[in-house]
């Protein structure tokens, strides 16, 4: 199993290996991951990976909407360089690995990792499923796609261009965790995690790495929603590397004990599930793994996503949800300008809860909870006809 790079590529990897060790007890799954990796220790510490091994990797930065500007930003221009021998490096490295362990098969989940492990493997003749979650597939799969044996995707195949004949919807894998989530369920979410004294929660994160602009941007209004909900409180999952920042931040901008006291600053959340289900509005990216989760959960969303990632695929995840209103979204430009129009869209849900429980619902019925087993069976299918 291999992909990386964010939690978005990570988690959904944890959710099939728990998934084959239910349905395969006897499977050996080894994963590999990329040197330098921000959250390399999660697979590490997961039960159901047998070994971790890591290898290089390049990044190819290019960003949406910047153009040609990007091929006169030296510093850029210089690590995409650099990245390319990673990548031979990380190439040659995957070649000696899969020599030595000899797997039945692979998944992909996509990421800088995959293009040396992937390549690697169609050297060696080792079969591969890759995975795509965001409607625009990442340019890593798309490099190594030729040789897959099948693609699975999140949305309808035809949205890819993949040949179809190898492409097969099943939605984006998620851990079972992850319920849809009754006023009773979520009642016990807010105790498990010491909330239940609140009337209102909001949920803020911006992904596995966390989101600078997001944070910022959702802590400057704090003090107004602190002030208009006197018993709500906010849990932020601002990133691991934003931890000391955004604590300095929310302490400069709130000016009572009391308000600080409502504020709970995470990094990287284990029990991630328990406090989205305890939320009554969740403020996120538009990333897939995210929204599938929170699709599962029923749960009302303001989405602010990412504008300047490659082929703007969080920008088109978030279009393709809000033609179905199952979310709302703020564009990230909008709130440089004025983050009161993030305000306004929370305010509204806050004080509408019919409004966001039908939005919840619209969200629920685009989930497809089945997506873990029915990939898991995928990826033994391909091995089996080896």
């Amino acid at each position: 199993m291999t992909g990386g790079g964010s939690g978005g590529h990570i988690t959904p990897i944890l959710a099939i290996a728990d998934e084959l060790k239910n349905l395969y007890p006897d499977v050996r799954l080894v994963y590999v991951g990329q040197t330098g990796d921000k959250l390399a220790d999660i697979p590490i510490a997961h039960g159901n990976i047998d070994e971790v091994y890591t290898v290089r990797a390049g990044k190819f930065r290019r960003y949406h909407g910047q153009g040609v500007k990007q091929l006169f930003d030296v510093r850029t221009m210089l690590k995409n360089i650099r990245d390319f021998f990673f990548v031979i490096i990380g190439f040659w490295q995957s070649y000696w690995l899969l020599r030595k362990l000899k797997p039945a098969g692979m998944f992909v989940k996509g990421g800088y990792i995959a293009v040396p492990v992937g390549l690697a493997a169609a050297l060696r003749h080792i079969p591969y499923v890759t995975h795509d979650s965001d409607i625009v597939p990442g340019l890593a799969n798309r490099i190594i796609a030729r040789w897959a044996s099948a693609h699975a995707v999140a949305l309808p195949k035809e949205v890819y261009n993949y040949p179809k004949d190898k492409t097969l919807t099943v939605g984006v894998p998620i851990s079972s965790k992850f319920q849809p989530v009754t006023s009773v369920l979520q009642k016990s979410y807010r105790k498990d995690t010491n909330l239940e004294n609140y009337q209102e929660i909001i949920f803020v994160t911006g992904g596995g790495l966390g989101s600078l602009n997001v944070n910022k941007m959702f802590a400057k209004i704090s003090p107004e929603l602190l002030n208009l909900y006197p018993k709500l409180a906010i849990v932020h999952s601002v990133g691991r590397d934003h931890v000391v920042f955004m604590s300095k931040y929310y302490d400069n901008l709130l000016s009572n004990a009391s308000q600080k006291s409502r504020i709970i600053i995470k990094g990287f959340i284990n029990d991630f599930y328990k406090y989205s289900g305890g939320a009554d509005v969740i403020i996120c990216r538009a990333g897939a793994t995210n929204l599938a989760e929170f699709a599962v959960q029923g749960k009302a969303c303001v989405v602010v996503p990412n504008p300047i990632l490659t082929g703007g695929h969080q920008t088109k995840n978030a279009d393709y949800l809000l033609k179905q209103q199952a979310i709302e979204v703020v564009l990230e430009n909008d709130l440089k300008n004025n983050t009161l129009k993030l305000l306004d869209v929370i305010r509204n849900l806050l004080d509408n809860p019919t409004n966001r429980h039908e939005m919840g619902k619209r969200l629920a019925k685009l989930a497809m909870p089945g997506a873990t087993k029915q990939l898991a069976k995928l990826i033994m299918d391909v091995i089996k006809e080896k």
